[in-house]
């Protein structure tokens, strides 16, 4: 991936944001551990770049990770109780991962879910979240978090 390709997203958390609201048919909660597999999966389903690695390899390395609290990982489930969007968050207010499967897209399933990140640390009274993403890979991405306010910022942080 080449560098100029990548760009960090930032949305400043200085003002109030509606509550999500969840389609019809969808549910959300935090992550418990026997969302592990499922959680795993699902990001390797939908970013397909081998860069999950293996299951033990990815849990130990997000469950050991100083930012990991499952608290900031937001999984949303079908009515059949299949995890279909997740956003994974790390304590910093970074947003590492967030992955709606294909089916389930163009539903407002990520736009509820970044509304629910962004309340989540404004309630932790942190400034602003950030996130990286690929211009190229990801253009429905950029669009999205244009849209939510996301602005772009020095890929440093």
């Amino acid at each position: 991936m080449a560098d100029e390709q990548v760009v960090r997203f930032r949305r400043d958390l200085d003002a109030d944001f509606p509550a999500p609201k969840w389609p019809a048919g969808f549910s959300m909660r935090t992550f418990r551990a026997t969302d592990a597999q499922s959680l795993h999966t699902l990001l390797s389903e939908v970013f397909d770049d081998g860069e999950e690695g293996p299951f033990d390899t990815w849990w130990q390395k997000v469950s050991n990770d100083a930012e990991f609290d499952p608290s900031l990982c937001f999984l949303v489930f079908d009515g059949d109780d299949r995890l279909v969007a997740a956003a994974l968050c790390w304590t910093s207010a970074y947003l590492k991962d967030l992955a709606v499967r294909p089916e389930a897209r163009r539903r407002g399933l990520a736009e509820a879910l970044l509304l629910q990140v962004f309340g989540t640390f404004q309630a932790r009274d942190a400034a602003h979240v950030d996130l990286k993403t690929d211009l190229v890979k990801n253009p429905d991405a950029v669009r999205l978090y244009e849209r939510m306010g996301m602005r772009r910022v020095p890929l440093e942080g």
